[in-house]
Formats: C-alpha cells, sequence, structure tokens
C-alpha cells in the first residue's frame, strides 16, 4: 500500500501494481480497495490503481468533512501525481459520482473511458425523478447511519450481493458487513448527505469517453430502467447486465467482470505510455 498527500495535507491510500493501461477503481460508500481485490488478476496487463476513497479504509477524513467534490478533488490530484494517461475508471456506486465528476473537469483529459458499476445519476427521487432511491428512503438511511451506524453498515455490506437461496449469509456477505461497518460513521454520514444532494443527469451529455454501464439483475437499489436511462443519456456507451450479481457485479461474477473490462479496454484507442511500461 502507498499513500498520497493530497493538496490539503489528507493522506490517500492506493496500491500501484502492474504495467499497461491504467485502470482507476473506486469503490462504493462504506467499502474501499479491498473490495477490488478480485480484480487484481487484471494486473497481469494493466497497470491496476485501487484508491481508498477519503474517509474509508486506510484514508483517514481528518481534514474537514468530505464531500463528493473533496473526493474527486483527491483522486484528480492523485491521477496527476502518477501522470495518468488513458486511463479507464470504474466507479462502483458511489465511486461512478466520483467518476462523473472528474469527467465534468480538467481530469478528465486523464481518461479515455470509463465503467459504471450499479449507480443512478441521481440518488434521491423527485417530480421529475423516480430511477433512484425514494425521498423517504434516503432520510431514513440518514438516520441509521446517524443511530445505529454498526446495524445499519452490517445489514447493507451483506446487501449487496446476489441472494443465493441460503438461510445465513455467506460469509463474503459477512466480510463485507463488518468492512462496512468498520468505518467512521460521521464521514460516512457526511458524504452520502453529499451524494444524495448530487445531480448528474445534466453532465451527463457533456461526458465524450465510451462507457460502459453494467447492472447487476438482482440489485436492491438500481434497476434495469436506470442503466438504460444512463446509455440513452451518455454520447457513447454501451450496457451489460450481469444475471446473477446484486449490487456488486465485480464480486459476485469477478471473472465475468474481468473479461468484460479487457475487452472493453480492446475497443480504445492504444494509449501512449511511458518507456518504463509497455503496451
Amino acid at each position: 500500500m502507498e499513500r498520497f498527500t493530497a493538496s490539503d495535507g489528507a493522506r490517500i491510500a492506493y496500491s500501484d501494481e502492474g504495467a499497461g493501461r491504467p485502470l482507476v477503481l473506486l469503490h462504493g460508500l462504506m467499502a474501499h480497495k479491498g473490495f477490488f481485490e478480485r480484480q487484481r488478476d487484471l494486473a497481469d496487463s494493466f497497470r491496476l490503481i485501487r484508491i481508498d476513497l477519503r474517509g474509508h479504509g486506510e484514508s483517514p477524513s481528518d481534514r474537514g468533512i468530505p464531500t463528493i467534490d473533496t473526493l474527486a478533488r483527491d483522486v484528480a490530484e492523485l491521477a496527476a501525481h502518477l501522470g495518468l494517461e488513458g486511463a479507464i475508471g470504474i466507479g462502483w456506486s458511489l465511486g461512478a459520482s466520483v467518476l462523473w465528476k472528474l469527467l465534468e473537469g480538467p481530469a478528465s483529459a486523464r481518461f479515455a473511458g470509463a465503467v459504471v458499476v450499479d449507480m443512478t445519476p441521481r440518488v434521491m427521487n423527485g417530480d421529475d425523478w423516480d430511477l433512484g432511491l425514494p425521498p423517504e428512503t434516503c432520510a431514513a438511511r440518514s438516520r441509521a447511519i446517524a443511530e445505529d451506524f454498526t446495524a445499519f453498515a452490517t445489514a447493507a455490506g451483506a446487501a449487496i450481493f446476489a441472494p443465493d437461496g441460503e438461510p445465513a449469509p455467506s460469509p463474503l456477505a459477512l466480510w463485507a458487513g463488518a468492512e462496512f461497518a468498520s468505518n467512521d460513521s460521521a464521514a460516512i454520514g457526511a458524504i452520502w448527505a453529499s451524494l444524495v444532494e448530487q445531480d448528474f443527469r445534466a453532465v451527463l451529455g457533456r461526458i465524450r469517453q465510451p462507457t460502459l454501464v453494467v447492472h447487476g439483475a438482482h440489485s436492491h437499489l438500481y434497476d434495469a430502467d436506470t442503466a438504460h436511462h444512463l446509455v440513452a443519456a451518455l454520447p457513447h456507451a454501451t450496457d451489460v447486465c450481469f444475471e446473477h450479481s446484486g449490487h456488486a457485479p465485480h464480486l459476485d461474477e469477478p471473472d465475468r467482470f474481468n473479461r468484460i473490462l479487457r475487452d472493453f479496454a480492446a475497443s480504445l484507442p492504444p494509449v501512449r505510455l511511458p518507456q518504463t511500461q509497455t503496451a
């Protein structure tokens, strides 16, 4: 694990392994870079960069209240520090919102493609939007984070997987719940509040990077209509449904997920890499 010092002094943990086109993996709320452990096989062909977003994992939130803007700025600064070019950003849930924020700013020039994993451009539904979560659900989550974070996080971690028909949670679901619950509730509450305020619908049409929209057929958060909206709104997008996955296809079906990532990367123009790397 390596650490990068952001412009405000925050210490951001990340791992950087392999060589080739950079893949920047951005995890979901309450997760960390370890939730992409099953993507490490991709380091045989790519430069794999897994980041603990601020307020998660080994990246503490000790420099003010974390927001989506803060998280995106951290990633943009790290991308510049690493000299990334022609990267593919892979954003899962919260990570997709961070990725969209990156792609509407100067850091967009460092990215050649995007992968959005089970996310909506607007979390909270309203009069003109019903492809997110009802306002009462968002409010209930805010209360649960503040009042009983351990119970909320443990249940949320288990819920990201497709149901397996077993009465007891799987070892992976138990692990995810425990990892979710290990976070600081104040940081997660602040990031959740910022996430609920985001509305990327107007941004989507300006994103020029080819985008792969990944959706889990058994997601408990967003359905196929949300994925179809993204494909219609993004100028260069295709979608793929993971029939045996929930909110985390990269964990439920990692082999297929990795194979599709390889195919998507191969569809992009070649990237010029530093002389220390090979294409």
